[in-house]
């Protein structure tokens, strides 16, 4: 399994970090790697509500079936993901703060590819650096927006 982990501080409070994404038709002004939402099952996401997601990374577009597994408002959500070739992921949205901001956004994306050890080694080297990467990009992404007066 390979672990991406970004956090970023926020000038803005919990509950408005949270409305931005929480809202799945918002993924498309922060995630650098978001190409399209479809089949949203609930609005607004409440635990066991699915969506499938179109990313993009490295020249190659791949479609996620999601399902929100855990959610506590405004502070913390879970998401499981089905990928291409039996692919798994499960992404961790933690923010903290007093409530009037600022707040800390901490991102953690943990995927497994298909292969086993070989294929998590092979994914670590290929994409860890770039996942990263795109991660940091798109937390910089979401504070710009939020923090944009």
């Amino acid at each position: 399994m390979s672990t991406v982990h970004a956090e970023i501080e926020i000038n803005a409070p919990p509950q408005r970090v949270w409305d931005t994404v929480m809202d799945p038709r918002r993924l498309k002004d922060w995630v650098t790697i978001h190409r399209s939402i479809s089949n949203i099952s609930d609005e607004p996401l409440r635990r066991g509500s699915t969506m499938d997601q179109v990313l993009h990374m490295r020249g190659v577009s791949f479609h996620v079936h999601w399902t929100l597994k855990d959610v506590s408002s405004p502070r913390r959500a879970e998401w499981e993901g089905q990928g291409p070739a039996h692919s798994e992921a499960r992404i961790r949205y933690q923010l903290s703060g007093d409530g009037k901001g600022p707040t800390r956004f901490a991102y953690t994306n943990e995927f497994h590819t298909p292969g086993g050890r070989l294929g998590d080694m092979a994914s670590r080297f290929i994409v860890g650096a770039t996942s990263e990467r795109e991660a940091d990009r798109s937390l910089a992404r979401l504070k710009a927006l939020l923090e944009r007066r």
